[in-house]
């Protein structure tokens, strides 16, 4: 029987991955195990042909997302977006899929945040884009993207046109009063424009959850204003995940309770 499961990525020891999966198979009665392994970067092909009839599938990060989506048959979001992070070993073959969107869309539902009309998204890579398709489901009508090099933002600023956003592209730290924020930059990265963040937004949903909690969601909860966690998003693309590869989900509360509990181990 297939029931061994991993997430894979490079690095991967600061995933939450293994914790908030063990306890949604432990929930549903499933004997199965979940582990991260670290694959260097371009290896996942060879890593997937390798995998013997024991397993089940992958939770995919970075920097491997590109590489998922080549990997057998993509779903429709994975071919949109380029980019995937869950692989299902099934009996015909390797699939992949993209659970990011509906991870955000998940997330602000479960804290409440998701009437909101006007969005500023920090970063312009797949994470991004994950963030406008999701965006583009739940009514938002005004998008904008900040980046170093608004120049870079080609491709964001082509999905957007396609789902029909008349957005556009700045600078990082440009001022703009917005409903929310949401920032996928990479860990940290975010924290020298918390300031202007804050003060531009009316609630701030930060993608990263290493370290916890980011200086930038810290910022924000210090404003007194309504937070969206990178916790919140992973616990919310798991539930697709986990439906994904065991046929079954938990609910998001469960994923964010073995999240915590990871979280306050480690800090321990």
């Amino acid at each position: 029987m297939r029931s061994r499961c991993a997430v894979v990525g490079h690095p991967v020891a600061h995933s939450l991955s293994p914790a908030l999966h063990t306890a949604a198979y432990a929930a549903l009665g499933l004997g199965w195990t979940f582990e991260a392994v670290d694959v260097a970067p371009g290896g996942l092909p060879a890593f997937v042909s390798g995998l013997d009839a024991d397993w089940r599938g992958l939770a995919v990060t970075m920097p491997h997302k590109a590489d998922a989506a080549a990997i057998g048959r993509p779903d429709a979001v994975a071919r949109r977006l380029g980019v995937a992070n869950t692989i299902v070993l099934a009996d015909d073959g390797p699939r992949s899929y993209n659970t990011d969107v509906t991870g955000f869309i998940r997330a602000l539902e479960h804290r409440r945040l998701n009437d909101v009309a006007d969005v500023v998204i920090l970063g312009a890579g797949a994470t991004a884009r994950a963030a406008l398709l999701a965006l583009s489901n739940i009514g938002v009508t005004g998008v904008t993207t900040q980046v170093r090099d608004p120049g870079r933002a080609a491709d964001w600023l082509r999905l957007a046109g396609d789902l029909g956003f008349d957005a556009t592209a700045e600078p990082l730290g440009t001022p703009h009063e917005t409903e929310m924020v949401i920032s996928t930059l990479p860990p940290q990265a975010a924290d020298e424009w918390a300031d202007g963040v804050v003060a531009m937004a009316q609630c701030v949903f930060d993608a990263s959850y290493d370290p916890w909690p980011t200086g930038l969601i810290q910022a924000a909860s210090q404003a007194g204003l309504p937070v969206v966690t990178g916790l919140d998003l992973l616990a919310g693309q798991a539930m697709q995940q986990i439906d994904l590869l065991a046929g079954d989900t938990v609910d998001i509360g469960t994923l964010l309770r073995a999240g915590e509990a990871e979280i306050r181990r480690r800090m321990a």
